[in-house]
């Protein structure tokens, strides 16, 4: 299994040993030893997932890299952070997955509402099963619990993802900035309930 690990805040670094990665093409930025790089058309996500990402014109554009020695990427200087796997299914915004190993297995997640009104499309990535995953955030990654006891109510340009038994609902809020004509993804908010962990990054799309 391919070695990630973060050289800084900002950049991942990924040991390949006869082995090969996916990342967001053009994202990387250095490399030493013997690397191929090629343009990867499906991305582990299989021919349903990629044809229904074409119609809605988001696919991800990604490359693969193989062979022996490291690479280094990074994606406009925005904050890194690798996420183990161990069998879980993640659900992450496309554009915030950097790179991310063959071994787990990708598809499509229908965002609805939440992906309209964010701008971030309709659809978002699954992940699953055993490997790394290198997640890029706008500041230090957040993670935040959900319980049946306490759900959690999210900002759809704050959100980056989420894993465990959650379920998700699109709710609509008036409050101080929608009455006094202000606009904000805060008067549409996505409510996760259940048993899990939400993703959130410190800033705003």
């Amino acid at each position: 299994m391919t070695r990630f690990r973060n050289n800084s805040d900002r950049l991942l670094e990924v040991t390949l040993q006869k082995e090969t990665v996916l990342a967001i093409a053009g994202s990387m930025v250095a490399y030493t030893g013997t690397i191929k790089f090629e343009k990867s058309i499906l991305g582990g996500e299989g021919i349903f997932g990629a044809v229904m990402r074409k119609v809605k014109n988001e696919g991800m554009q990604l490359m693969q890299a193989s062979g022996t020695g490291t690479v280094f990427f990074a994606q406009n200087a925005a904050e890194i952070t690798v996420i183990p796997m161990s069998g879980e299914k993640m659900t992450i915004e496309s554009s915030s997955l950097l790179a991310y190993d063959t071994s787990l297995k990708t598809g499509t997640s229908f965002a609805g509402l939440r992906g309209a009104v964010s701008g971030q499309g309709l659809f978002s990535t699954t992940v699953e099963g055993q490997g790394s995953i290198a997640v890029i955030s706008r500041g230090n990654l957040i993670m935040l619990e959900v319980t049946p006891a306490n759900p959690l109510r999210v900002d759809p340009d704050a959100f980056i993802g989420y894993k465990g038994n959650i379920t998700q609902e699109f709710v609509f809020d008036v409050n101080w900035r929608t009455m006094t004509g202000e606009t904000s993804g805060e008067s549409y908010q996505h409510k996760f309930s259940g048993q899990g962990v939400v993703f959130i990054q410190p800033a705003e799309r």
